[in-house]
């Protein structure tokens, strides 16, 4: 397969650039033109092409796409306009990009420019800051050849960069980062807009009502004097008072002020929704109903998306996107939490569908964090519990209440699920209180029982504690610098480096300038000085493993059914719908079947289907 580094120069402007609009609205929009684009098949001199929209097309379909892979410095970018705006789709999809992320991790600088300076490859030019606000005929031939010199160097210092990269990128992650691209470049699911517009109308309608309920209450004029007072924090705080009620508050993580506890996870909040004056809870539902635009929003960018790409939804996710390597949202769509509770709220979810013909498969890998935990731990009682297909959550409520806990037992069996997937992380009494108050069916405990609880968690797994302080060790190892290797947990799935934690598939968790700051271990990000301790590290870990885990099988899938979205642990698939009864089993065949190098890790899964994507 040949290789073909690309690099279009595009028009922008102040206020029309991806700094404004999302990459899809910006290739989408009447502005968009291409000035010239740059290209090397192999490692053959690059050419540059300017003019027409025709005479660039011509040139570009004289390429053998099928059996090419196109690489680019951000092949999000570039790929769909290749695909898009000239109607040329590449046999493989690569990125430099997002293989520094993998390489360097997510805190590292990723431009072209902060790269090639990193391995001394060469220098990016600025002679694309002159051509802010320039269309192509406002460029003389002077100009547009220099233009295409700065364009020709990008290709040639991002094929150079590839081969530095690739030295020892992972083949799994290459089909990873393709498999993430054409969800994007090559969009499969649908949007219903009939389904959208008529939540649009509830969303309004429901508005309406709750603010002419409360316009006498609140002696307001109209509807707007209403919404005024409710959704500033000050006004909102006044209205409580007015009733003779305090305004809850809380301390402030950012700032650690004194702050209103309004957001709708907060106790003091939720205890306002459930207040015995139905007036009050009214307030409540209001506040969050004029406050709370998220869903409007969505439901008016999905609407626009359709609109622009014939209802087709492509999907714009981040490789690499997390410090675990996780997929995470981008491009303002972002699809990781699409509200499913909310049966109203679900419309999102219902609104993606699959093409004619075909059905979407949502398959879910069951407990898999709680499991890969248990499994590096060494917690061997719990593993076996998993083998064998028994409810964990349970058997430890069971533990917990001292008497037989089962699913006829919704809050208690709710409390055992919750001490599962929390405080194998060293979550305390405090945040345990906090998360089965505020999480639904929820569970109201004093602080004296969410004390014994992790009490006993923390003696009948004691495995996992162990392995908190078996990070903790790790993190001193790293800081200090120690020049050496060695296994970290059980299974040799993980190795403690001088420079991070080598997963399973030769990448690295990093924890760049490791550090003591008054008594705390942190590390630099993007956002500042993050804390770290070993049940942090050990959250880290798990969720890496649990993400390589599930890329590795869907990388299987797509042997044979193409995957089109994966959000957290789960893969959604395409399938045709008659074939929906053979390929639900070839997936949960694969998702419930652990790769090599953890071939002992009892894994499952929860595959359903459906038309859309919240039916399943």
């Amino acid at each position: 397969m040949s290789l073909i580094t690309l690099d279009f120069e595009t028009y922008y402007s102040k206020d029309y650039s991806l700094s404004k609009l999302t990459t899809e609205e910006y290739i989408r929009d009447k502005r968009f033109e291409v000035i010239g684009v740059a290209f090397k098949v192999n490692n053959n001199p690059t050419e540059w092409v300017t003019g027409t929209h025709h005479d660039i097309q011509k040139r570009l379909k004289e390429l053998d796409w099928e059996n090419s892979a196109l690489l680019c410095h951000n092949t999000l970018f570039d790929g769909a306009i290749l695909s898009w705006v000239f109607g040329i789709e590449a046999g493989v999809y690569m990125d430099t990009l997002c293989m520094a992320r993998a390489v360097h991790g997510v805190d590292a600088g990723g431009s072209l420019a902060a790269l090639v300076k990193r391995y001394n490859l060469g220098e990016k030019g600025t002679e694309v800051v002159d051509a802010l606000g320039k269309k192509r005929g406002d460029f003389d031939s002077g100009d547009l050849d220099r233009y295409g010199g700065y364009c020709r160097n990008d290709v040639d210092l991002t094929y150079s960069l590839f081969y530095v990269l690739a030295e020892r990128f992972p083949r799994s992650e290459l089909e990873l980062i393709d498999m993430t691209l054409q969800m994007f470049i090559k969009p499969t699911l649908k949007i219903d807009d009939g389904l959208l517009m008529d939540r649009q109308e509830e969303i309004k309608t429901e508005k309406s009502e709750l603010l002419r309920g409360l316009m006498s209450v609140l002696k307001a004029e109209n509807e707007e004097e209403v919404r005024k007072k409710l959704c500033s924090n000050k006004q909102f705080a006044q209205v409580l008072e007015s009733f003779n009620i305090k305004p809850p508050v809380k301390t402030s993580p950012t700032t650690g002020k004194e702050t209103f506890a309004f957001a709708k996870n907060d106790e003091g909040f939720i205890e306002l929704t459930q207040h015995e004056d139905p007036v009050v809870q009214q307030l409540c539902a209001v506040r969050l109903g004029t406050k709370s635009t998220l869903e409007e929003s969505r439901i008016e960018r999905f609407i626009r998306i359709r609109g622009r790409n014939r209802g087709r939804l492509p999907i714009p996710l981040k490789y690499y996107g997390a410090h675990t390597g996780r997929w995470s949202g981008m491009d303002s769509v972002n699809l990781q939490n699409l509200p499913s509770r909310d049966k109203k709220k679900k419309a999102l979810k219902n609104s993606v569908v699959a093409p004619e013909g075909t059905v979407v498969i949502n398959c879910d890998s069951s407990q898999i964090e709680a499991r890969v935990l248990a499994w590096l731990a060494g917690q061997a009682s719990v593993v076996e519990q998993f083998r064998k297909g028994e409810d964990v959550y349970s058997i430890f409520a069971s533990k917990i209440y001292d008497r037989p806990i089962s699913k006829k037992d919704p809050v208690e069996r709710f409390v055992g699920k919750t001490c599962i997937l929390g405080l194998g992380y060293g979550t305390g009494a405090l945040k345990l209180k906090h998360t089965l108050k505020t999480q639904p069916p929820g569970a109201d405990i004093t602080e004296e029982e969410a004390k014994r609880i992790v009490s006993v968690y923390r003696n009948e797994n004691d495995k996992i504690p162990d392995l908190w302080s078996e990070c903790d060790r790790a993190l001193n190892d790293m800081m200090k610098g120690v020049n050496r290797s060695y296994a970290l947990g059980q299974g040799g799935a993980l190795w403690v480096t001088p420079d991070g934690i080598e997963l399973p598939n030769t990448l690295k968790i990093r924890y760049a300038n490791l550090r003591l700051e008054e008594g705390k271990m942190v590390y630099d990000s993007r956002k500042g000085p993050v804390n770290i301790w070993g049940g942090g590290m050990v959250e880290n870990v798990v969720q890496a493993l649990a993400r390589i885990i599930v890329g590795e099988q869907m990388i299987k899938i797509r042997e044979k059914y193409r995957p089109v979205l994966t959000v957290h642990d789960a893969a959604v698939i395409v399938a045709p719908k008659d074939d929906v009864e053979e390929a639900l089993e070839f997936i949960t065949k694969i998702m419930s079947t652990a790769p090599e190098w953890c071939a002992d890790l009892p894994v499952a899964c929860e595959a359903k289907w459906g038309e859309s994507y919240g039916e399943c």
